[in-house]
């Protein structure tokens, strides 16, 4: 039987790369393994149960989840026994949840401020579970300082089904400058999250893991003898903002969306029938302008992508091209984390054939409730 090309396929489609995801997934492990570092992907990029198992079997020691939904779908499904949350969370029926996974995992619950630590702990009873105390390096969003860290783990001594485990950060921030500041930002992640373990340490804490973790500072990061853990989530695929911050080549992308040119109103101007449902409207997180565009069309510097409506797209010519009407083209999402979440599957391919199908299965409500 002939396998189709995916010029063959209808569009738009979500395409990967194999070969492309193959090498990132086994370049950030060796690294990982060549620093003496444990690695935990973060699994919002692709929220494939498929990937996932890439990534344990390549070496991956455990995941970072954003979600419950997330933590619940890919224990089921991948056999995954060390799950993180990447952030705080409360309310009754999210701590039952967590209780639930607490006895299907090894679970490491996360914590930037004592509320929602005593609220688990009275529905823990007699059981444990461990949690990490999250570290402000910079992004401003969750975490407290070095300081307040210690303030913290002391705070949390009263619950004793609450076991202290280590320390987290994500430098998110780095998303928002050129990558002439990524060493900088490097360094204080390090910096900020050494003192963390320090002051921990002179409290008598027992710091068994400091975990980091972006895309753009990883291989920096993982050189440092303090940082235990990394959990990177962007480069199993990378994208147009992963290459205007230096972190990847355009080869490196292995996720892209394949479109097709479905009128030339213009001199200058083609639309594409792909939009901002496929794409997204993502032009650099935390106010990055480095990206030209709403993508990259591979092999077509001299088209920009310069406008999306929900299904379709404008791209504006530069400069001379032989593109026309009924013409198939890749582009490279600036945000592949974003893009990905927009479908219940990719397209796998070698060299332009179509070799299997990969379900994007740990996304949305994962997790329907009783309305009984």
């Amino acid at each position: 039987m002939n396998k189709k090309n995916i010029l063959s396929l209808t569009t738009p489609s979500f395409l990967v790369d194999l070969d492309a995801l193959e090498n990132n997934i086994n370049r950030y492990q060796n690294l990982a393994d060549e620093n003496s570092v444990e690695l935990f992907p973060m699994l919002k990029t692709h929220k494939s149960s498929e990937i996932t198992k890439m990534q344990i079997e390549a070496g991956a020691k455990g995941v970072l989840v954003g979600t419950l939904d997330e933590a619940e779908a890919v224990v089921k499904k991948s056999g995954v026994n060390k799950v993180m949350l990447a952030y705080p969370v409360i309310g009754d029926s999210n701590l039952d949840r967590i209780i639930a996974l607490n006895e299907q995992c090894e679970l490491f619950v996360a914590f930037d401020n004592e509320i929602p630590a005593m609220e688990l702990s009275k529905k823990l009873n007699n059981t444990k579970v461990n949690y990490q105390i999250i570290i402000n390096s910079g992004l401003n969003r969750f975490g407290v300082s070095p300081e307040e860290g210690v303030d913290l783990y002391n705070a949390l001594k009263k619950y004793p089904n609450l076991i202290f485990k280590g320390i987290s950060t994500h430098t998110g921030q780095v998303y928002g400058f050129s990558k002439d500041y990524i060493e900088e930002i490097t360094q204080k992640e390090i910096d900020v999250m050494s003192m963390a373990k320090k002051l921990l340490i002179e409290n008598d804490a027992q710091v068994e893991f400091v975990a980091t973790g972006t895309t753009p500072t990883f291989e920096g990061a993982i050189k440092s003898d303090e940082i235990t853990v990394s959990r990177p989530g962007n480069y199993v695929f990378f994208d147009a903002i992963q290459v205007a911050l230096g972190a990847a080549k355009e080869e490196d992308c292995a996720l892209t969306v394949l479109a097709t040119v479905v009128s030339h109103p213009s001199e200058d101007l083609f639309i594409l029938d792909c939009g901002s449902k496929c794409l997204g409207l993502d032009q650099g997180a935390h106010g990055n302008s480095l990206t030209k565009g709403f993508g990259m069309i591979k092999d077509h510097p001299e088209l920009t992508v310069i406008g999306l409506s929900e299904e379709v797209a404008k791209v504006k010519k530069e400069g001379p091209t032989a593109l026309k009407i009924g013409d198939k083209v890749q582009i490279i999402p600036n945000h592949s984390c974003s893009a990905a979440n927009m479908t219940n599957y990719l397209i796998g391919h070698r060299n332009g054939t179509v070799e299997k199908i990969i379900e994007v299965d740990i996304r949305g409500n994962s997790r329907k409730i009783s309305i009984d």
